[in-house]
């Protein structure tokens, strides 16, 4: 068996392996929490294979020949990824393969013998197209599979919380439950083909924006089209005896340059060429404190007296040529020749290429701390703009919906009646007022007012007061509840969904809010995510790989939100009056 075999089988070991280390993780918390329709001793039943079944893979992708892929350093872990490029055959094999295990899987918990039935006849449907597309797949004699090796190297700390964070949602999906219900195989079947289908065609611009993150410059425009299977560059490391790169230490962060002038007292002065946000800065330092490291020469091929000849290029000559070092046939190994760049061709393999995400990150200003600073001025914005918004909308629709006041229906007239204006026509008068605050340049304008209400939140939460019954709260009232009591324990516990939903509208708002930043912040240690994106975009729009990259960095955690919350996401289309009915 190849190494490349070896690794894909090893990789999906340690998914599944995971998967049922998360599966154990629910299983307990469904135990601890012991809410009343828990079956506590089929879960104390599936239990134990399940961590028995996580331990025993993880085991066993332990002792597989991992070799190749990420490199890890000391100190890292490495996630390992592994990709089959094959024909659309075997890929529609595969994934019939799977939904049938699932089908099985899902017969093996149903939670009726009716439930089961239609589990297996599902099952059954599906490997009958296994098999249909495993024989299309023999049948084509030019048919290939290649196996990509990679990983998500991270330190052992990042690992450790990112898995933390994971328990910690899977605890608390568990804890809420789950409902299951049994459908007929046929409707089951097209429910299912129809979200494949769409999935596929709403997720084209996302899957090109992430496999356009992995690309290098030559794949981003292609005479033959779009290019979906990136390549990199064939590299092994190389200590330059003309050129050496030296590593060391500049105001507290690590940096790679070449020396360009040595002093009579032993320092030198370095040129930084990485990280690139400071490219061309020069230091004085002690040659004593910096390491000379390798450079990634890239593998090349060629052809040399009608020989064909494999080597590293180890300088580009001010003519435009380079210079190869020979590394095949042996009898030329250790020789260099030149050749002019149409002369050569790189040698590259189907790849990843996960430098574009941390070159992404060098480009932005120091200040910025590799982007942290952006999401930190991002979170600030969207946790007070949903606490007001949430808060405030909640107090007025309250009072408007429960409260006799004189004048309250004039003024709920007129509340309604400022959503009919235009946001240009308050820009002015807001900005006016900010400035005269001294809150320009600062991120109080974007989270302030939402603790004055929104009057379309206002507007749905008192229709939500308006629909729960009076009792309710005459009841509390005779038990001695005050106004705010009444409101804070009994009125706002019975419309969870209705602020669950404005909560998720709010944080889209002001995580993708670019206008409001544009307007009052100056200074980059000031922006948020969107304004910086677009200032990215200005600097670095020639470079699509950096670009996208960056842009998937920032779509992380509303993706997150999105796959957390979806019930609510489903829930705002009907409440809001978009669901078509």
């Amino acid at each position: 068996m190849t190494s490349n075999a070896l690794f894909a089988i090893g990789t999906l070991l340690s998914w599944v392996g995971w998967f049922f280390v998360l599966r154990t993780v629910i299983l307990g918390a469904s135990l601890l929490g012991n809410g009343p329709d828990l079956d506590k001793p089929r879960v104390m039943k599936d239990l134990g294979p399940a961590a028995a079944t996580a331990a025993i893979l993880l085991v066993l992708a332990s002792l597989m020949s991992m070799k190749g892929g990420t490199a890890v350093g000391p100190g890292q872990w490495r996630f390992p990824l592994v990709w089959f490029v094959m024909p659309y055959t075997a890929w529609l094999g595969t994934f019939c393969f799977a939904m049938g295990a699932a089908r099985l899987v899902q017969a093996w918990l149903a939670l009726n013998g009716e439930e089961q039935v239609a589990r297996f006849k599902s099952a059954g449907s599906w490997g009958v197209a296994v098999v249909i597309f495993v024989g299309l797949y023999i049948g084509d004699k030019t048919s290939s599979v290649t196996i990509l090796k990679g990983g998500i190297v991270l330190t052992v700390s990042t690992a450790l919380a990112i898995i933390l964070l994971a328990v910690a949602a899977l605890v608390a999906m568990a804890l809420a439950g789950r409902a299951a219900a049994t459908r007929g195989f046929a409707r089951s079947l097209i429910s299912q083909i129809a979200l494949i289908v769409g999935s596929i065609v709403f997720g084209l611009p996302f899957a090109f924006l992430l496999i356009t993150s992995f690309k290098e410059d030559r794949d981003m425009s292609s005479a033959n089209g779009i290019v979906w299977i990136p390549k990199v560059q064939d590299t092994l490391p190389f200590f330059d005896k003309k050129d050496p790169v030296f590593e060391g230490t500049y105001q507290g962060q690590t940096v790679q340059g070449s020396i360009i002038e040595q002093h009579p007292d032993g320092t030198v002065r370095v040129d930084i060429f990485k990280p690139l946000a400071i490219r061309g800065t020069t230091f004085d330092a002690p040659k004593s404190q910096l390491k000379e490291v390798p450079k990634d020469a890239p593998i090349v091929t060629a052809v040399l007296n009608k020989v064909p000849i494999k080597g590293l290029v180890v300088e580009n000559l001010d003519d435009g040529s380079q210079r190869v070092s020979i590394l095949e046939p042996a009898n030329l190994k250790g020789t260099d020749a030149t050749f002019s760049p149409g002369d050569i061709q790189p040698v590259r393999h189907p790849g990843l290429r996960w430098q574009n995400y941390s070159e992404a990150l060098s480009y932005l200003p120091p200040e910025t701390n590799s982007g942290l600073v952006y999401l930190k001025n991002t979170l600030i914005i969207v946790i007070f703009s949903v606490i007001g918004t949430i808060l405030s909308s909640s107090i007025v629709a309250y009072a408007f919906s429960r409260m006799n006041f004189p004048g309250k229906n004039a003024l709920f007239a007129v509340l309604l009646s400022t959503m009919m204006l235009p946001a240009a026509v308050t820009l002015l008068p807001q900005f006016l007022i900010f400035r005269q605050f001294g809150w320009i340049d600062t991120l109080y304008p974007l989270w302030v007012p939402a603790f004055f209400g929104s009057a379309f939140n206002i507007f749905l939460l008192r229709q939500f007061f308006m629909g729960i019954p009076m009792e309710l709260e005459d009841a509390a009232k005779i038990d001695g509840c005050s106004y705010f009591k009444a409101f804070k324990d009994i009125m706002l516990p019975q419309i969870k969904p209705a602020l669950a939903v404005i909560a998720i509208w709010t944080f889209m708002a002001a995580w993708n809010n670019f206008m409001g930043p544009l307007i009052y912040i100056n200074s980059p240690e000031n922006m948020p995510l969107s304004y910086a994106l677009q200032m990215y975009n200005s600097d670095r729009g020639a470079e699509p790989g950096l670009l996208m990259a960056f842009a998937a960095m920032t779509m992380v955690p509303v993706l997150a939100l999105f796959f957390f919350a979806q019930k609510y996401f489903i829930e705002g289309v009907t409440l809001s009056g978009l669901g078509g009915r």
